[in-house]
């Protein structure tokens, strides 16, 4: 029975995926095998010792120490292109928000007070202030071309947009689903002067924070409209609020409110729906439930955001998962252990991702525990588990 902790609601299409007779599943598990959280911020928990993996459904793991999980050989599994539809989508509305006024014009108009035909008039007097401008032709810059950000692009393409993207990490695969109408920026600095609308779908760390500074802001096209909503840091809210005040930026259109953003004109703030979509929250959590399964029975790995990808078919024999520093002669040690108790190796896959490797292996007998002990005493293993 694998013991599963939830520290958020978690869709129950998603929690379905687990099959009650070999998985408890609850908010309150002294023992958790397995964490599965959305916004829940474990930063100063107090994990148990008993965790052998943690899936978080959605995308960014900024809530979760993944570094000090690395440390005790537990891979951080995220749900990446699970709700990127719905952030699509949202992205699209943040730009017809802000070139068509349409924030002020409804404010304006559910402010208006009389009778119809006073109404009616007000409204025909006031509505040139919101004059606005159309999407087709304008140009789209996307930062980060991964799952959301290809989606972002390919859309706008289909809007009549020019596009233009900058992701130096931009993988294989992405750029087979990106659309070959989408230009190529040969850096940041490029992108932002040539664009009329910058989206935003990078995580957040020491190279993205304020990608958006005050030096950047004023290489961009007067007018330009900033879009974010990756992550609160990527842009310097203060440096942008100045740019907007002095003219020089059209619009603000952002996932994560402040009080520093309150109240401002051109600036339009939403209380971080992006990925806030019945189909995308059940789409985080069926990927999660999948991909914590797969590693629970078989010690497969996939969307880890600090481990390698491994993926070894089930066949005949005994399967035991070991986490390590990516050092020399780990897999030598290990298979020693193996070999002086006996046991014959069917099977293993050894893979490695920066400063952590794992090693997947079957062997002809069940594993004895004095085989754990004695792998579990190599210097540089993290973590050794059994796989039933």
């Amino acid at each position: 029975m694998y013991n599963i902790l939830t520290l958020n609601n978690i869709s129950s299409i998603g929690l379905d995926k687990f099959p009650r007779d070999r998985y408890e599943i609850a908010s309150e598990i002294q023992r958790p095998d397995a964490i599965m959280l959305r916004s829940h911020v474990m930063h100063g928990m107090t994990l148990p010792a008993t965790v052998q993996a943690v899936g978080r459904a959605g995308a960014g793991v900024n809530n979760i120490p993944v570094a000090d999980f690395s440390k005790r050989g537990i891979p951080v599994f995220n749900a990446p292109g699970a709700n990127a539809n719905a952030v699509k989508e949202l992205v699209i509305a943040g730009m017809l928000l802000a070139a068509r006024n349409i924030c002020q014009a409804w404010d304006f108009a559910r402010n208006l007070d009389g009778e119809d035909e006073a109404i009616h008039k007000a409204a025909e007097n006031g509505k040139k202030q919101f004059v606005g401008f159309e999407l087709p032709g304008r140009v789209l810059g996307v930062v980060g071309l991964g799952a959301i950000g290809i989606k972002v692009a390919n859309a706008a393409i289909d809007l009549g947009m020019r596009v233009i993207g900058y992701d130096p990490k931009i993988t294989v695969q992405g750029a087979w689903r990106l659309s070959s109408k989408v230009e190529q920026a040969v850096s940041l600095d490029d992108l932002v002067t040539r664009c009329d609308f910058i989206t935003f779908h990078v995580p957040l760390n020491d190279e993205t924070r304020n990608m958006i500074s005050a030096e950047r802001l004023r290489r961009m096209k007067k007018g330009a409209v900033i879009l974010n909503f990756a992550r609160d840091g990527i842009v310097d809210a203060a440096a942008v609020c100045d740019a907007i005040d002095a003219g020089k930026i059209h619009a603000y259109v952002c996932d994560f409110p402040g009080k520093l953003l309150k109240g401002r004109q051109r600036v339009i703030t939403l209380p971080h729906i992006g990925a806030s979509t019945e189909e995308a929250e059940d789409n985080c959590a069926v990927m999660i439930a999948d991909q914590l399964r797969d590693f629970l029975e078989h010690g497969n790995i996939t969307n880890s955001v600090n481990f390698p990808e491994v993926n070894m078919p089930r066949g005949e024999g005994y399967r035991i998962g070991i986490a390590n520093a990516n050092v020399p002669n780990m897999v030598g040690q290990i298979s020693t252990v193996m070999a002086n108790a006996g046991l014959n190796i069917l099977d293993l896959l050894n893979k490695s991702r920066g400063e952590v490797a794992y090693t997947l292996a079957d062997v002809d007998k069940p594993i004895p525990q004095e085989v754990v002990d004695g792998i579990r005493a190599i210097a540089g293993v993290l973590n050794v588990r059994v796989i039933a």
